[in-house]
């Protein structure tokens, strides 16, 4: 801008006296290039950058060259200014990215708490109830963290409650249990002590199971998955029915066996309720088990689900003679397994599938 109103000027003052206003230039701290040799190879240079025009300015070997070449003068002017270092500027700027930096750290501290409580509730919500987030500041994240530490306490407190409820329902059962299995080894009739050491080791078999649901639900247990057969995780979950003759209720069809990435324990308790389940609602009182390349299907002859099979995936959910916990049970396991369980009733028969 100041060399066009120095340019403006000199043209104006050229037209009013008809010569160039050297003082002036030199009080702008401008000069004259008046070395012919110099002016053409500064217009050679402004030629082949092509601002060889009326008004050009650019550097030319550490100079800052004015070219003005119009209708009435040619001038080739050096400028000697240079452009004032904005101190005030730079140091305004360097204040304001020290705060900035300075505000980040604090923002970036503030909130490692916060990471810190993020991390303590993912592994809370993967069983982790050995954690401590207690904080004795005075924030906002403080005061979340302490409350989140009292639930995590109460919550610790009650399932503790009710694992030691539930084991010493279990080992008061046991006694009784372990006193009958004694008394019916002394009775003299073969088939009564049969009968009778059937029905404790059902019931022993039976807090075992109440056992593994309870760490099933309150998700406190490992899964230990291992490749088997799926003929023999049936097989076992037929044995644990513990029926007499099981071919009388039980019709097992092996089309096409398969492997099985499962934990074989809990997976054969899913089919075992389910089976029973299949056996006891069943109008004939029989079950049909059929394996086939990559699922398995249990059916009965029976009246179709009175509700959506989404309502008997709900615990204590309305059922006839049961408490209604076995469909519950066997979702929990599928759902560990990332597996699936289909519903279907078609012509009076009931199908579960496991995909």
């Amino acid at each position: 801008m100041h060399e066009r109103l120095v340019t403006h000027y000199l043209y104006n003052y050229y037209l009013v006296y008809g010569k160039i206003d050297e003082a002036y230039l030199e009080s702008q701290n401008f000069s004259i290039i008046k070395d012919k040799a110099k002016i053409l190879q500064i217009e050679h240079y402004f030629k082949d950058k092509g601002k060889y025009k009326k008004y050009a300015v650019d550097h030319y070997k550490l100079q800052r060259i004015v070219l003005i070449n119009n209708d009435r003068f040619k001038l080739v002017l050096s400028n000697k200014n240079r452009a004032r270092f904005p101190i005030k500027r730079i140091i305004v700027f360097i204040l304001v990215f020290i705060l900035v930096i300075m505000l980040y750290f604090w923002v970036i501290k503030s909130l490692k708490p916060l990471s810190e409580l993020k991390v303590k509730i993912q592994r809370f919500s993967k069983g982790d109830l050995n954690i401590e987030c207690k904080s004795d500041k005075k924030d906002e994240i403080a005061e979340v963290a302490n409350e989140f530490d009292h639930a995590v306490k109460m919550i610790r407190e009650l399932i503790q409650s009710r694992q030691l409820f539930l084991r010493a329902i279990m080992h008061e059962l046991k006694t009784p249990i372990g006193k009958g299995r004694l008394v019916s080894e002394m009775l003299q009739d073969e088939k009564s002590k049969a009968r009778l050491h059937n029905i404790f080791e059902r019931l022993n078999l039976l807090i075992d199971e109440f056992a593994k649901i309870e760490q099933i639900t309150s998700r406190h247990y490992e899964l230990h998955k291992k490749p088997y057969k799926m003929s023999d995780i049936v097989e076992a979950s037929i044995d644990m029915l513990l029926i007499d003759n099981p071919t009388r209720y039980i019709c097992l069809d092996i089309k096409e066996d398969f492997i099985l990435e499962v934990d074989f324990e809990l997976f054969a308790l899913a089919l075992k309720n389910l089976i029973d389940n299949a056996i006891k609602y069943s109008s004939d009182k029989k079950v049909h088990i059929c394996i086939n390349k990559s699922h398995i299907t249990i059916s009965n002859n029976g009246e179709a689900l009175q509700g959506d099979i989404e309502e008997y995936f709900k615990p204590f959910h309305r059922s006839k003679g049961g408490l209604g916990l076995g469909i519950y049970i066997v979702k929990h396991i599928l759902d560990m397994h990332e597996m699936k369980l289909v519903y279907i009733h078609k012509e009076g028969v009931n199908s579960f599938t496991i995909l």
